[in-house]
């Protein structure tokens, strides 16, 4: 046979095979960690253990009932996994690649010196990032604030005199938007019961969008950080920096010659040792 042949006809399988593990990979690596990893660990380890009785013991009458579950279950998983679903789409439809990179770390500063002033004195604050997806749909109440992000704003806000002091702040571009938000708890019942209602709608808030929230423990001053549904407790302040960084910094850092632009244009210029 002609080999060229055989590659025209055998590139779309292979095509398609590396599309779906693609797909796969990344849906893995998106829910891992989060509720809905665990119950997709627990699904597939149920559909595995029925196929292989079904068709070791040949039990005809099961198997003719899982195929007909299977539409069943792929609309079922859509319900399950609203929220992840949700903050996927979110972060697919609405990647931002033209962010200040410089701008991103300013703003990480700004919360950073917040967390280590009211830290020491326990005044209990709750700081949702905004990234991607936009908080109003899910954030309630509050009043609209509109004014740049500096540690001072945020302590003032979060005095413990102050009106505005309870619920939460919302963040985005440099910018507090909102203060004295109401942000969804969280359902999960397999928490500790020493968590407090700041560090449950940090968690609730971050199980339906792609928010970042910092929490500062008014009984204790410790800080702590959710995402993805997920509650980091009693980190520093430099551990705090750094997963800010991390998630809000590098990430948006192109590589090549797209990366020593934005970095030229920053007034950072290129890094010692790459393009």
């Amino acid at each position: 046979m002609n080999p060229w042949i055989w590659v025209q006809q055998g590139w779309r399988p292979v095509l398609e095979i590396l599309i779906l593990a693609t797909g796969i990979f990344w849906a893995f690596r998106f829910i891992k960690g989060t509720r809905g990893g665990q119950i997709v660990t627990g699904l597939l380890a149920l559909l595995l253990s029925l196929t292989i009785i079904t068709r070791v013991l040949d039990l005809k009458v099961l198997n003719v009932l899982m195929n007909q579950m299977f539409g069943v279950l792929a609309l079922s998983m859509v319900v399950i996994f609203q929220p992840e679903l949700r903050r996927m789409l979110a972060e697919l439809g609405t990647l931002s690649v033209f962010t200040n990179a410089q701008q991103q770390r300013e703003s990480i500063e700004d919360i950073v010196q917040t967390a280590d002033r009211l830290s020491p004195v326990r005044f209990g604050a709750l700081i949702a990032l905004e990234r991607n997806q936009p908080l109003s749909e899910v954030v309630e109440g509050g009043v609209p604030v509109n004014a740049e992000l500096t540690p001072e704003m945020l302590e003032t806000i979060f005095f413990p005199n102050n009106a505005i002091h309870d619920g939460g702040v919302v963040v985005r571009d440099n910018r507090i938007l909102r203060a004295a938000c109401i942000f969804p708890l969280t359902s999960r019942t397999d928490l500790s019961k020493s968590l407090g209602t700041r560090h449950r709608a940090a968690l609730g808030l971050t199980e339906e969008t792609d928010a970042i929230v910092v929490v500062i423990s008014e009984e204790t001053g410790a800080i702590s950080y959710a995402r993805r549904g997920q509650l980091t407790s009693n980190v520093t302040v430099e551990e705090l920096r750094a997963f800010l960084s991390a998630e809000m910094v590098t990430r948006l850092q192109p590589k090549g010659w797209m990366g020593w632009w934005r970095r030229f244009r920053e007034g950072v210029g290129p890094k010692e040792g790459g393009s």
